[in-house]
């Protein structure tokens, strides 16, 4: 089995979880690991028992002096397009964290130099990876047919203390494209324009609006409202969401825990059609989380297959943020653009 040579940027503690990440996969060993505060990698590297990395502050240097297989970005989203196209010039693959970029100018360019570079470049939409949400489309694929509604709830106190609590759009920008991002792929349909209020409960410890509801329009007709909120005390959704997914030949859910579940119309006629149950198969032994996205961005390098989170299509997920955002403070119904 090939072994890949990783870089890695960023050495916070989602850098960490991804350094966790590599030394776990018997298809990478890091090579190297840098971050822009000095000491930072080497003490990481040295809790983590990493022994022998490269650690530098330097990411040119890093490539030169290690010469990776690949780049994994794990800065913070203002870093991400000076990484990511500093990496692709140097004719490197790229495996990025969401969301791709602080906007959408830069996640642009990110995608053009993608390309001109003929190399890959992936952000780990790590929520994808979860065989309950594969299920789910499944289910709705099968079973109710083409969706003309989606919804999503998102319902979670989080007290996270520190830049969250500072960050405008705290919750759209910080979450919700995981939401929207799942919202995609469970209706294989794209983005076209979209409606958004964000606002702040009083009761709310965010600086930024902590709250949204939005409601978009997507391709084939459908309707996906996205409600959430990163202040609500009790009662609190999965972090994946609470979904309602209705089309032709019925209704299915999923509560973000356990298997999705369907009605499915069995028979019409009478003041209610006649629906039997129908319950989702997931799969079992499947890589979650960030732990899926490596392999897939590994399969991608060893095949030529597309994996999830290409940026071609990833940026259209964040297209869905920045509109919303766009759409709240203009007060108006936008197009999504990417």
């Amino acid at each position: 089995m090939a072994t890949f040579r990783a870089l890695l940027v960023g050495a916070g503690g989602m850098g960490r979880a991804w350094a966790r990440n590599l030394k776990d996969c018997e298809q990478t060993e890091i090579a190297g690991w840098v971050d822009i505060k000095p000491g930072l990698a080497a003490q990481a590297a040295d809790e983590l028992s990493i022994a022998g990395v490269y650690t530098d502050v330097d990411l040119g240097k890093a490539i030169q002096e290690t010469k990776p297989d690949f780049v994994v970005d794990v800065t913070v989203p203002e870093a991400h397009r000076d990484v990511t196209l500093q990496a692709l010039a140097a004719g490197l693959p790229v495996l990025g964290e969401k969301p791709m970029a602080d906007s959408m100018e830069h996640a642009r360019e990110m995608v053009a130099a993608s390309e001109k570079a003929g190399k890959l470049y992936m952000v780990s939409q790590s929520r994808r990876y979860d065989a309950r949400l594969w299920a789910f489309r499944r289910l709705i694929a099968e079973s109710i047919g083409p969706l003309g509604i989606l919804n999503s709830d998102f319902y979670i106190g989080a007290h996270f203390g520190g830049f969250r609590d500072e960050m405008p759009n705290v919750l759209m920008l910080d979450m919700a494209i995981h939401t929207l991002d799942a919202a995609r792929y469970l209706s294989d349909a794209d983005p076209v324009a979209v409606y958004c209020e964000e606002f702040n409960p009083p009761w709310s410890w965010y600086k930024g609006d902590a709250c949204a509801t939005a409601i978009f329009e997507m391709t084939g007709g459908l309707r996906y409202t996205y409600r959430g909120s990163w202040c609500s005390e009790g009662r609190h959704t999965s972090w994946e969401s609470e979904w309602r997914a209705v089309g032709p030949n019925g209704t299915a859910t999923w509560d973000g825990h356990g298997a999705p579940v369907a009605d499915v119309v069995v028979a019409q006629g009478g003041f209610h059609s006649t629906t039997e149950p129908r319950v989702a198969e997931v799969e079992q032994g499947v890589e979650s989380g960030i732990a899926g996205s490596l392999r897939d961005f590994l399969r991608a390098l060893q095949t030529g297959a597309t994996p999830m989170g290409e940026c071609h299509d990833n940026i259209k997920s964040l297209a869905m943020v920045f509109a919303a955002i766009e759409s709240s403070a203009q007060r108006k119904r936008v197009a999504v653009r990417w």
